[in-house]
């Protein structure tokens, strides 16, 4: 689908980018049979785990899932041996590379020293909303005013502001009683915003008037700006720098597998 002026060398790059990672996956294969007996056995219900839990997470069925293969021209078969390729490589580089990999206390203080400006926290308030919708017809939006002033006249009398939410509300998260969580400053709209971020905790706004229509929302906790405490951020900061270490370690592993073999390219 590439339409730049320099379609042929980008295919050409690709076509050796993907013909390389070919050749590494079967080095890969070998490497694993030298380990041991049944080091390079991956478990078909290992890979079915793999594809349910991705189908899980896109909310797609099965049946869909191979209709869209079909129309691919793909089988679950061959991506049940991608993905297997792709477990047997993470199990040996797990043996080979990451086993070797130490991040240390000092490391990890001088990343976050050279990085604060990523660990700055801004000011942010966690809010529930109402949302009822309204386009520009005069007589819709004195309607949709009228129905959003009795929602908040019913909250003010004691209902639940998130049964009301998930019952009415038009707007993100209202199943959950209308919750979105935290949302930072610059994010929502301006005259919600302002609400937001002047209210104390646990107060309800007015029925606000934006272009897009009313919301209601309520307070539900808030947090300032400043830089994160690097004892919050630790696990998070050894992560990447374990992840910086083991991209460049595997890169150092397989140039020294490659050197094993003979390998012939014929293209």
């Amino acid at each position: 689908t590439y339409q730049g002026p320099d379609k042929e060398a980008m295919l050409r790059k690709t076509q050796a980018a993907f013909l390389q990672r070919m050749i590494d996956q079967m080095l890969i294969e070998q490497e694993a049979k030298k380990v041991g007996p049944g080091f390079d056995a991956i478990k078909d219900e290992e890979v079915m785990g793999v594809i349910n839990n991705m189908l899980a997470k896109n909310d797609v069925s099965m049946e869909t899932y191979l209709k869209k293969l079909a129309a691919e021209g793909k089988t679950l078969e061959t991506v049940k041996k991608d993905i297997k390729g792709q477990l047997l490589r993470m199990k040996l580089l797990r043996r080979e590379v990451q086993s070797k990999i130490l991040v240390t206390d000092q490391e990890i203080g001088e990343y976050y020293d050279n990085h604060r400006q990523d660990y700055e926290g801004k000011e942010a308030v966690h809010i529930k909303l109402i949302f009822l919708p309204a386009g520009t017809n005069q007589a819709t939006r004195k309607s949709v005013r009228e129905q959003a002033r009795q929602l908040h006249a019913r909250i003010l009398k004691g209902e639940s502001f998130e049964m009301l939410a998930a019952q009415y509300s038009q707007g993100p998260a209202a199943a959950q009683g209308g919750d979105i969580g935290f949302v930072e400053r610059g994010v929502i709209l301006p005259e919600v915003e302002q609400a937001a971020f002047s209210l104390p905790v646990g107060q309800i706004s007015g029925v606000i008037e934006t272009e897009t229509g009313f919301q209601i929302i309520a307070v539900v906790d808030k947090r300032g700006a400043g830089l994160k405490p690097i004892k919050v951020v630790r696990e998070e900061i050894k992560a990447t720098i374990e992840e910086e270490k083991i991209s460049k370690k595997y890169d150092e592993w397989i140039v020294e597998v490659r050197k094993k073999y003979f390998i012939d390219v014929r293209l």
